[in-house]
């Protein structure tokens, strides 16, 4: 077996940088770099960000009106795509906040629908100008993707975002026009279904973005023991929500394992398309390498890659990083490797934490063929195409198959 690798690190590239290196690297990814300067002071327990070490950030100071029209003026100067939604706050090289509390925040948005011609989304857990935001999305049809994170309107609220805004604040933001989609969790017996009935009622257009929060590193026990607890609650309760009949768009994207079945025939039609011989070893996390060893056991060899760097209960093939591979190999001198574990916002052939194939291939000695074919739009895009809660329940929950499924042990 090959001796320990040394920790694949990326490269530092805001080293001795002024904080618009920053800004200009996260507008070319599409985001719109708004700073509170600090941490996020909402400090919500399940949030993803309590633990970003595995990349490079560099927080850029509080955002000024000076900063504002330099992102202002650069946004301007790229060509408008009218399918790209510009993203409010970058997750690359600066930390996710809710970057509706700074004090500017509605004004800079107002500005960017009036002084460019793009589209914008946001996402907040709800601090946001009632009804200032109704009225942009009234004035401003079609250019708003507005996702509200409702997490929970049950006592977990408390528990878990203690210093959110109150939900009778988030149910006005539910009333009107300007919520695309809410996304919210089950933690247990009529918490995710009774949210849903809550919201429907009030806003009947905007999709119902459900499921489970997934545990990643650097969460509490206790948080972490929750999100899995209510992951086996999410039966009934999508149970719940089917039979409900709600007018709402309802979804299911959240458990890779459900994701990855429901869609296993896209999945084992591209896998045969491959061309791979039996002796190729092929990349793939927890649930992908499931399917293939339910419907094509022995085609090819099946390295199984956890989702290390993430942690906790993480898996998905897109944020697998090269470390990942690395600490897995053994005797291989050839890895096939899907593109979407290198088309991360930080550059082409790039994985999440900046480290690029070429460094991968020189620190480990083996030679990467990339799959060109399983790319971020296949991922995006063919795989979400049966993440409705009706497919969950009707071709998961009463499927016979699901039980063989379920039983196959864990990948070593």
């Amino acid at each position: 077996m090959r001796a320990a690798l040394p920790m694949l690190q990326a490269m530092p590239v805001l080293k001795g940088k002024d904080y618009r290196e920053v800004l200009r690297q996260e507008l070319d990814a599409g985001k719109i770099p708004i700073s509170l300067g600090r941490s996020c002071p909402v400090q919500c327990e399940f949030c993803y960000e309590l633990d970003h070490s595995y990349r490079e950030t560099l927080e850029p100071p509080k955002t000024t009106q000076e900063d504002w029209e330099f992102i202002l003026d650069y946004i301007n100067k790229k060509p408008t795509d009218p399918l790209q939604f510009w993203c409010l706050g970058g997750n690359e090289y600066m930390e996710w906040t809710d970057l509706f509390l700074h004090p500017k925040a509605m004004e800079w948005v107002e500005d960017f629908l009036r002084y460019t011609d793009k589209n914008i989304q946001f996402f907040t857990v709800g601090f946001v100008h009632v009804p200032k935001i109704h009225q942009l999305a009234a004035q401003y049809p079609g250019r708003i993707n507005f996702e509200l994170s409702v997490i929970t309107l049950s006592h977990y609220r408390q528990r878990l975002m203690p210093h959110a805004p109150a939900v009778k604040h988030l149910l006005k933001v539910l009333d009107g026009p300007a919520v695309s989609s809410a996304n919210f969790y089950t933690f247990d017996a009529d918490t995710m279904s009774a949210d849903a009935v809550t919201i429907s009622q009030i806003n009947q257009t905007c999709v119902l973005w459900m499921g489970c929060l997934t545990p990643v590193r650097g969460l509490k026990q206790d948080t972490a023991a929750l999100m899995r607890q209510g992951r086996t609650f999410l039966p009934q309760e999508a149970s719940r929500i089917y039979e409900a009949g709600l007018p709402n768009l309802t979804t299911i994207h959240t458990e890779a394992y459900i994701t990855a079945f429901l869609n296993r025939k896209r999945i084992v039609s591209l896998f045969d398309s491959l061309g791979l011989e039996k002796n190729d070893t092929v990349v793939m996390a927890g649930s992908v390498h499931k399917i293939l060893s339910m419907f094509r056991k022995n085609r090819a060899r099946f390295l199984f890659v956890p989702n290390a760097t993430l942690g906790g209960d993480s898996d998905c093939t897109v944020l697998l990083t090269f470390d990942d591979i690395a600490r897995r190999l053994t005797r291989e001198k050839v890895v096939h490797i899907p593109k979407c574990v290198m088309q991360s916002g930080r550059g082409l052939y790039m994985d999440i934490a900046g480290v690029k194939l070429e460094e991968f291939t020189r620190k480990t000695g083996v030679k990467v063929k990339v799959l060109h074919k399983i790319d971020t739009r296949f991922a995006n895009k063919h795989l979400y195409r049966h993440g409705s809660l009706q497919h969950y329940v009707e071709d998961y929950l009463r499927n016979p198959l699901t039980q063989s499924y379920e039983a196959l042990p864990a990948p070593a």
